[in-house]
């Protein structure tokens, strides 16, 4: 016992005396001089330190994109932390059938390879954005791995490419599909590169399931293979790996039903891109090389999403003698801040030289208003392919009828083919009267009777909608003669009198 407490009375003596001279170093010596031993001492710790340390941060490029690496570590360590880790953070995928597990932030598990130890570590720091008005913290994470000195080469070499492809594999067999979208009002910081928020993408739709001719369906589908196989083709003819799709139509045609079964049909995900949201062309162009290759780039309704000419309405001012306190007043100023996305920015942004960052995407514009678009936006190569989305004719009927009543042939499918090549009804209409509403109330010659009457109704209301506009014509057109004869009446008259006053008859 009491060389125990000799052995603690000589550390705490020792302790005390080491304070006492760093004490007395700093007092005493110049500040140039703590610079110049500081930088020896470190020097001497990492001769003796014999571990090298890699840090491998979620961001790359200016944290303008989200590193490959990172990722790839990420999926990597999930089988492994499983397996060593004590803390842990889950998440589901594969249709919430099983679950994958990664090892919380400040933990640390080790791996051997080939007979070789290393060192993962998870860290995550946080701080407030000064440029934020928002209270959530920005985060900072990264992956630190350790290894000895003397396995530098192995490590960098064999042990890293181990790790990126076995990765890449595990993020394969786990991937689920998702839907994107840009979070409005949410604010870029230097941790975080984007808003792009996500759920599963869990959109039912099929090709198959999609009310349009059969045949137009395979030459979309043709064209879709087509693209996904060509990377090496689109490197050789020197253009970015994009195609585009312009979708127009009425409403209720299947314009987002046909960027669905896109999805499904390419195993892609989809970013859905709200323009509005969307303060500015530098804010688009980081949204953009954000996403990921194997997705669907979305913008719908682009004919009144912005108006994309350089040119913006600006908003009446308020009372300048209405108080308002000055948090409030910035608030409000920010949040009816007009986007300042112009045409010429979505161009750029879509086909100019930062398109070609992220390859394999598909960029899809819909609109129930062709023309209205602005000629540039939609040539051929930005949408390389226009595509109507047309109303409802017996083709399309036949995959309704197959879809919601399971039949293939009706005696009523005649009279409703007629009436479809006469009528002008969307496929939504058309699936909503198909739609049984229980097998008990309806059968599907009650819903094909329905269907009939319904277009009947439609027919004859187009009817009468034509007749009242070419009434309302021949009203307009003998109004207009009338008014042209009362004007040449006036005009006589005026001449007559200006005749008579200069007393000059001819």
């Amino acid at each position: 016992m009491m060389m125990k407490g000799e052995m603690w009375s000589n550390l705490g003596s020792t302790m005390a005396a080491i304070m006492f001279m760093y004490a007395m170093f700093r007092q005493y010596f110049p500040p140039q001089l703590h610079d110049y031993i500081f930088r020896y001492i470190k020097k001497l710790s990492n001769f003796m330190y014999p571990y090298v340390h890699i840090t491998f941060d979620e961001f790359t490029g200016e944290r303008m994109k989200r590193s490959e690496a990172f990722s790839a570590i990420q999926n990597y360590l999930s089988g492994k932390s499983s397996a060593y880790a004590k803390r842990l953070k889950a998440d589901v995928v594969k249709d919430g059938q099983s679950l994958v597990l990664s090892m919380d932030y400040g933990e640390e598990i080790t791996d051997d390879f080939n007979g070789v130890k290393v060192w993962w570590a998870a860290r995550r720091s946080t701080e407030k954005t000064q440029f934020s008005s928002y209270a959530a913290a920005d985060e900072k994470r990264d992956f630190i791995l350790k290894f000895h000195k003397r396995d530098r080469q192995f490590v960098t070499g064999t042990y890293l490419t181990h790790v990126l492809k076995k990765g890449k594999a595990i993020a394969a067999d786990n991937r689920q599909r998702k839907l994107y979208s840009n979070s409005a009002g949410h604010v870029m910081s230097v941790f975080r590169s984007t808003s792009w928020a996500h759920v599963v993408f869990e959109h039912p739709a099929t090709f198959d399931t999609l009310a349009m001719d059969a045949k137009k369906k395979e030459e979309i589908k043709k064209d879709l293979v087509k693209f996904s196989k060509r990377k090496e083709y689109y490197a050789k003819i020197g253009r970015a790996w994009k195609r585009g799709y312009l979708l127009y139509g009425p409403p209720g045609t299947g314009k987002s039903t046909m960027i669905a079964a896109m999805a499904n049909f390419l195993n892609y995900d989809v970013y859905d891109l709200e323009l509005t949201t969307v303060k500015n062309n530098v804010e688009l162009r980081r949204l953009l090389i954000d996403t990921s290759s194997k997705a669907i780039i979305v913008i719908e309704d682009i004919d009144c999403s912005l108006h994309l000419t350089g040119q913006r309405e600006k908003r009446k001012k308020k009372d300048e003698n209405e108080e308002m306190d000055p948090i409030s007043k910035k608030a409000e100023e920010e949040e009816k801040k007009d986007s300042e996305v112009t045409l010429s920015g979505l161009l750029n942004a879509i086909d100019g030289i930062w398109s070609a960052c992220v390859g394999e995407r598909i960029i899809v514009f819909t609109t129930n208003h062709v023309e209205k678009l602005d000629p540039a936006l939609i040539r051929r190569g930005r949408m390389d392919r226009h595509i109507e989305m047309s109303y409802c004719r017996f083709e399309a009927f036949k995959v309704l009828a197959k879809n919601y009543l399971d039949i293939d042939s009706h005696p009523l499918f005649g009279e409703i083919g007629r009436l479809l090549e006469e009528t002008d009804m969307t496929p939504a209409d058309v699936a909503e009267i198909l739609m049984l509403k229980s097998d008990d109330d309806e059968d599907d010659e009650t819903c094909l009777k329905n269907l009939i009457e319904a277009l009947r109704a439609v027919k004859e209301e187009a009817r009468k909608k034509a007749e009242e506009e070419a009434r309302l014509k021949e009203e307009e057109e003998q109004k207009e003669k009338e008014q042209s004869v009362q004007e040449d009446v006036e005009q006589d008259t005026i001449s007559a009198i200006e005749v008579k006053e200069n007393g000059v008859i001819h």
